[in-house]
């Protein structure tokens, strides 16, 4: 049976934000058989056996929309693979301006760090759902099974190259080609993960937070998002879902040789 329990007395130490400390749902149950995300998540690589020794090292952590996972400059002693939900990342600059780092959707891998201090902090969009261990537990796994090494070496090149089409994406695309190179990152990973339905995708984050990862202001968004359906390109089914009507079109405004 799931219960609310405070992380403080579970006898680990927690990293989550003191505010949701008593907020959070923490459990020892891990339906790993029934997970959605297995195939796709870094232990998707483990054979059951192994899979039932990893399952052993962590818990899994429910919380609501809003709550902090783990601010930037906290000790980085636990890593985490979503579950469920979707996870905003950001960074303060030192004039209190937000920037956001990424979103981290159901099967992505959070929390490695190369310092002792998370670089960013971790935010709920929705209501996220998490299985999480022991950093250094986690790192003893991993020296043990090469298998689960290898994906790892394969997410942190992927997450490089991410950075870069983002170094590309912030430093010279214009507005448009920005909203359009989200929304078909967007429609992308939907269409792999099989969600969202044909030609559709959900948007859990709010204007701002797009704003503040793509290096516009909210307004700018707004009527960015305007022109695309003007153009025929999208059709806003929601506030959080979006239909798009021409993927050729978009994509190619994404590459910087269509027409607006």
């Amino acid at each position: 049976m799931s219960q609310i329990i405070d992380p403080l007395k579970i006898g680990r130490r927690t990293v989550l934000s003191p505010a949701v400390q008593n907020e959070v749902e923490l459990h020892d149950d891990h339906p790993c058989a029934s997970c959605a995300v297995r195939e796709r998540a870094l232990c998707g690589v483990l054979d059951a056996d192994d899979l039932a020794s990893y399952r052993r090292l962590g818990w899994t952590l429910r919380l609501k929309r809003g709550q902090t996972i783990f601010h930037e400059g906290d000790p980085a002693t636990r890593v985490f693979t979503v579950t469920g939900g979707t996870v905003k990342l950001y960074t303060l600059l030192p004039d209190g301006r937000r920037q956001v780092t990424g979103f981290m959707f159901p099967g992505d891998f959070l929390g490695i760090s190369l310092d002792e201090e998370h670089a960013v902090s971790a935010e709920a969009l929705d209501d996220v759902q998490l299985c999480w261990f022991p950093r250094n537990r986690f790192g003893k796994f991993v020296d043990q099974h090469p298998v689960m090494e290898r994906q790892l070496y394969c997410l942190a090149a992927h997450e490089l190259a991410a950075a870069r089409q983002q170094m590309v994406l912030l430093g010279r695309k214009t507005a448009l080609e920005r909203v359009a190179t989200f929304f078909i990152q967007l429609l992308e990973r939907s269409e792999r993960v099989g969600a969202g339905g044909k030609g559709c995708f959900d948007l859990p984050m709010g204007r701002s937070d797009i704003a503040d990862y793509l290096g516009l202001t909210k307004e700018t968004v707004s009527r960015v998002l305007g022109q695309l359906r003007d153009l025929r390109m999208i059709r806003l089914v929601t506030l959080d879902r979006i239909m798009v009507l021409d993927r050729t079109g978009l994509g190619l405004l994404a590459d910087g040789a269509g027409q607006a």
